[in-house]
């Protein structure tokens, strides 16, 4: 099986004045389809900057970056944006929605972009597919207001896998949910993976990380640590414990 991501010996360097920061130094990995991995590192680590490159957002000083078998280093702005909008869905801490939008044309905007025009039938068709996997099809008509913090970042996922992309890639996508909805939303992301599609998460949170099947860690922009997880948590036993919990709770009268 070929990797979907593979990079060779990646580096990134930003000049400051007379000041060079190393914020990659050399990472060298292999992803392949299916996988769920999780990238964890402290502020700082090169994680973003890693990041970044991996969505074609921005270009490696050196080193080779295959996505699904493409060299997507050295291509120019248009070329990378065309091969982030088709190859690529991204999923943000903030969810990035339209406040005056509704959920259904949130999760068509990616398909505006395409080069080879969709029509509006097929898109509303392929948005409202996309919103009835992540389970929100009967709230295509809501605005971001009329959802709820989990609600919008599923809208969210949803418009990251309407173009039906090879990698999504999501930045923190549970920093800023409580802890019920965050195992939620990594529900929805065991789900998908499921289904086959690949992930790449960026984390801080270990607990979060346990929801993948492989932890990557970052430090001063090297790769220090590439684990299978043994002990993979499951999004809705967890879910169950939080009911028990939250029940017993209430038996005894407690917050």
């Amino acid at each position: 099986m070929q990797p979907v991501v593979k990079l060779i010996d990646i580096r990134k360097t930003y000049t400051t004045g007379e000041i060079a920061v190393h914020a990659v130094r050399g990472v060298t990995l292999d992803i392949y389809p299916g996988e769920f991995v999780a990238l964890m590192g402290a502020s700082g680590s090169g994680k973003s900057t890693l990041m970044n490159t991996l969505g074609c957002l921005d270009r490696p000083t050196s080193g080779e970056y295959y996505l699904d078998g493409v060299n997507v280093a050295n291509l120019d702005r248009d070329d990378r944006a065309d091969i982030r909008n088709h190859k690529l869905g991204f999923v943000f801490q903030g969810f990035n929605l339209l406040a005056r939008t509704s959920a259904v044309e949130n999760v068509e905007l990616p398909m505006l972009y395409q080069r080879d025009r969709t029509s509006s039938k097929e898109m509303r068709q392929r948005a409202m597919e996309a919103l009835e996997i992540v389970g929100l099809a009967q709230r295509a008509d809501h605005h971001p207001s009329q959802l709820s913090g989990g609600q919008q970042q599923r809208v969210a996922i949803a418009r990251a896998l309407v173009n039906r992309p090879q990698v999504i890639l999501a930045d923190e996508p549970t920093g800023n949910l409580d802890t019920k909805t965050s195992v939620e939303v990594m529900g929805v992301f065991q789900k998908l993976n499921d289904q086959g599609i690949t992930i790449l998460m960026v984390t801080h949170e270990l607990d979060i990380a346990r929801y993948c099947k492989r932890n990557l860690i970052l430090r001063d922009g090297k790769l220090v640590s590439d684990v299978q997880v043994e002990t993979r948590m499951n999004s809705e036993a967890e879910l169950r414990k939080l009911a028990e919990a939250e029940a017993r709770a209430k038996l005894t009268g407690e917050e």
